[in-house]
């Protein structure tokens, strides 16, 4: 009697964890079509980075029918409150690898993350080569917005705690130009910028850009002289960048000064495992960046900002413009992202 206890309690254990899970995946399957996985769908594993990274998505946004990766929590309830993350890859790139640069998808069950990773349409031509996949606002503003508001619709704006930006070279400047734009002002409550541009100018080292065919450094660019206008409204903003890309780190920062934050503090990261993903084509010129390694970054954050901003500068020690971000960092950048002020989207809601 007592084993026929047993089993059944058993039994039935297992059939409330299965409907658990059964009830889970439902949920999971109605988000766009996309069935929720973890890790996420289409990432890259020891080896296959190359071949992954070409894939263009798992959502189709419907006014372009263009598509673009989505990534949540797998165990996402209804009403939950989530962080969403418009990422954003640069020149030349594309989004799956972007979303390996700077892989938040990766932790989006421990910081209740919504992450859209979508890819360019517009070309431009980089000096004597062919054109490059770019952001423009001829062919993509648009096409951001309506993700926007796709990925709105679909978790709810009351749901939405922050919104942030995050992009990486030619994404970064793109976020810049769009975050106190018509459409973005109301709704992005923070800019990160991964090698994409500091408000409170990081100066790139001369010989900045990718290495010519031989190898070497490009051309000497000339420093830009012109004079930074600084964004008109209001959202917290993290800077990140390789030691290599830039002269120096500011010392001050005139966005820690408009939200009057105290003096900065210093703190090390340091990861033990490497990013994903590298310039595969182009790597050894540390400037632009090597093979994925471990390595150890300066966080320089301004706490105790007005408004519940957040200010912060992150420092890649040994590291240049297109190695992935390792593990701890991106982490660390994460913490600082979900502890900064949010709702705009939810404002918007009432």
């Amino acid at each position: 009697m007592r084993r026929i206890t047993m089993k059944c309690r058993v039994g039935k254990t297992l059939l409330a964890l299965f409907m658990l899970a059964a009830g889970q995946a439902a949920l999971a399957a109605d988000v766009l079509g996309v069935a929720c996985e973890t890790p996420p769908p289409m990432h890259c594993a020891e080896g296959d980075c190359a071949a992954k990274t070409a894939m263009p998505g798992n959502v189709t946004e419907p006014d372009s029918g263009r598509q673009y990766f989505l990534d949540y929590p797998c165990d996402l309830q209804p009403g939950e409150e989530i962080v969403f993350v418009l990422n954003i890859h640069g020149a030349g790139s594309i989004a799956n690898w972007q979303r390996h640069y700077f892989p938040a998808s990766d932790y989006k069950e421990e910081y209740r993350l919504v992450v859209a990773t979508p890819s360019a349409a517009g070309s431009a031509s980089m000096g004597s080569g062919s054109g490059v996949r770019v952001w423009t606002p001829q062919t993509d503003d648009a096409y951001l917005q309506a993700i926007t508001e796709q990925v709105t619709e679909t978790f709810g704006a009351d749901n939405i705690k922050s919104f942030w930006l995050a992009g990486h070279s030619q994404g970064g400047m793109t976020s810049r130009r769009l975050v106190c734009s018509e459409f973005f002002a109301d709704k992005v409550d923070g800019m990160l910028s991964l090698s994409g541009g500091r408000i409170g100018q990081a100066p790139f080292v001369a010989n900045f850009g990718p290495p010519l065919a031989d190898g070497s450094p490009p051309p000497s660019r000339p420093r830009s002289s012109a004079e930074e206008t600084l964004p008109g409204c209001d959202f917290s903003h993290i800077f990140a960048i390789g030691e290599y890309e830039i002269e120096s780190l500011p010392d001050s920062s005139p966005w820690a000064e408009r939200y009057q934050c105290e003096a900065r503090n210093h703190t090390q990261v340091v990861d033990t495992r490497p990013g994903w993903v590298y310039d595969t084509a182009r790597a050894g010129y540390p400037v632009w960046g090597r093979e994925p390694a471990p390595g150890t970054a300066d966080v320089y954050e301004y706490p105790a900002c007005s408004d519940n901003r957040v200010v912060a500068d992150v420092v890649r020690l040994d590291k240049g413009h297109t190695e992935g971000l390792e593990p701890e960092i991106t982490q660390r950048i994460l913490e600082l992202m979900v502890s900064a002020k949010g709702g705009k989207l939810q404002a918007s809601a009432q």
